[in-house]
C-alpha cells in the first residue's frame, strides 16, 4: 500500500462525487470532464488499493471503505478552506464584505452607512448584493443580511428589524378569484413562497387563521423572482410593503390585506460562529443592532 498522501486532484474529485453520488455533477462543479473524473478515482483507488465506489449501470454508489473515508477526506478540505480564510482575513484586516438583499440595501442599509464609516474609519466595508443565501468560505463573504425567519445552521444569527409584509397578487388572479373579504379567503388561493416557505403560516396565525395546511406553490430564494413570479399570476405572495408600494399604486398588483409586522419573518444578520470574535465582524454587528434598536 502506498503511504503517501494521495493526489490533491483525485481527493477533490472524490469529495465531489461522494458527495454527489454522480460522475457528471461532479465533473461540472470541477469544470472538467466526467472521464477526467473517473480517471481522477480510478488513480485515487488504485493509490489506495482499495475499491472506493460500486458501479452500477450509470450510476455510482460508495462501498463501505468509500463511507468511513469521506468524512476525514472532507474534514479535511473544510480545514484548508478555514485556515485559508483566516490567513486571508488578516492580509485584508481592513476590508469587510457584507451581503445583503438589494431591497434591504437600499431601503435601509446604504442611508445608514455613514455613521458606521464615521465610527470605525480604519473599517473599509464592500457591500455585495444578491438574495440568494452565500456560501461564506467559497463566496469571501464576512457577514450577511436575510429575510427569512432566522434558522440557519452553523452559522451566529441577530435579528435586525422587521418589515411590514403585505399579501399582493396580480391584478388578473384577483379577477379570477374575487377580491379576499377576510384573511381566511385566502387559504385556498394558490401560493408563491420565500425560500424557507414559512412566510404564509405565518402570515396566517398572525390572522387567527389555524387551519392553513401545507405550504404549496413554488419557492424562491430571491425575492426579485419571486416578485416576478407574482406579477406574472402565478399565486398571491408575501412581500415587504415598501418593495411592492409603486406595483401597487400603478395596478400592477393588488393589495389583498393590509400591510403587517411578523416579529419573527425579518431580517437577520448572519456569519460562521467561527468569526464571532473577529473585531471588524464584532463592530459591524455591534453596529448595525445599535442601528436597528434605534429605528
Amino acid at each position: 500500500m502506498n503511504h503517501k498522501v494521495p493526489p490533491l486532484n483525485a481527493l477533490r474529485a472524490f469529495e465531489a462525487a461522494a458527495r454527489h453520488l454522480s460522475v457528471k455533477r461532479a465533473a461540472e462543479e470541477l469544470c472538467v470532464t466526467p472521464g477526467a473524473v473517473s480517471q481522477m478515482l480510478k488513480i485515487l483507488e488504485e493509490h489506495l488499493g482499495v475499491k472506493l465506489f460500486e458501479r452500477v449501470n450509470r450510476g455510482i454508489f460508495l462501498t463501505e471503505t468509500g463511507r468511513a473515508y469521506l468524512p476525514p477526506v472532507r474534514n479535511a478540505f473544510r480545514q484548508i478552506s478555514d485556515a485559508s480564510q483566516r490567513v486571508a482575513a488578516v492580509a485584508g484586516a481592513g476590508v469587510l464584505t457584507v451581503s445583503v438583499t438589494p431591497f434591504f440595501a437600499s431601503a435601509w442599509l446604504v442611508p445608514r452607512l455613514k455613521s458606521f464609516q464615521e465610527a470605525h474609519p480604519d473599517i473599509d466595508l464592500q457591500v455585495v448584493t444578491g438574495n440568494a443565501l452565500v456560501d461564506f468560505h467559497r463566496d469571501g463573504v464576512d457577514v450577511a443580511v436575510r429575510h427569512g425567519v432566522g434558522r440557519y445552521p452553523g452559522l451566529h444569527s441577530h435579528r435586525v428589524v422587521a418589515v411590514e409584509m403585505v399579501p399582493v397578487a396580480a391584478p388578473s388572479v384577483v379577477g379570477r378569484l374575487g377580491r379576499p373579504q377576510a384573511p381566511a379567503e385566502l387559504v385556498d388561493w394558490p401560493h408563491v413562497h420565500d425560500a424557507d416557505r414559512k412566510g404564509w403560516s405565518l402570515w396566517f396565525q398572525a390572522q387567527g387563521v389555524d387551519d392553513f395546511g401545507r405550504p404549496r406553490g413554488p419557492s424562491f430564494g430571491d425575492s426579485g423572482l419571486l416578485l416576478m413570479a407574482v406579477q406574472s399570476g402565478q399565486g398571491a405572495g408575501l412581500l415587504p410593503a415598501a418593495m411592492v408600494a409603486l406595483d401597487v399604486k400603478e395596478g400592477r398588483l393588488t393589495k389583498l390585506a393590509d400591510a403587517v409586522h411578523m416579529e419573527t419573518f425579518a431580517y437577520y444578520l448572519v456569519y460562521p460562529k467561527a468569526s464571532h470574535d473577529r473585531p471588524s465582524i464584532a463592530a459591524f454587528r455591534d453596529w448595525i443592532l445599535d442601528e436597528a434598536a434605534k429605528s
